[in-house]
């Protein structure tokens, strides 16, 4: 599932996302949801979360395990 709706996303669910110093490079970090800090509904570059270990970044991919 793409990480660009809020609505898919919860605390606890494991993620893929870019951190801000990632972004030219592209690289991903996987984590689980602590806060969904993007208020919108959705946004065109993933929502932003904080993960669980305090890296915040935008969530390109949600992790089905």
């Amino acid at each position: 599932m793409n990480g660009q709706v809020r609505s898919n996303i919860k605390p606890g669910v494991t993620v893929l996302i870019v951190l801000k110093q990632d972004q030219r490079t592209g690289k991903l970090t996987k984590g689980i949801v602590k806060d969904i800090l993007t208020k919108s509904p959705n946004h065109p570059h993933g929502i932003k979360v904080r993960l669980v270990d305090g890296q915040v970044g935008r969530v390109k991919e949600i992790v089905n395990e």
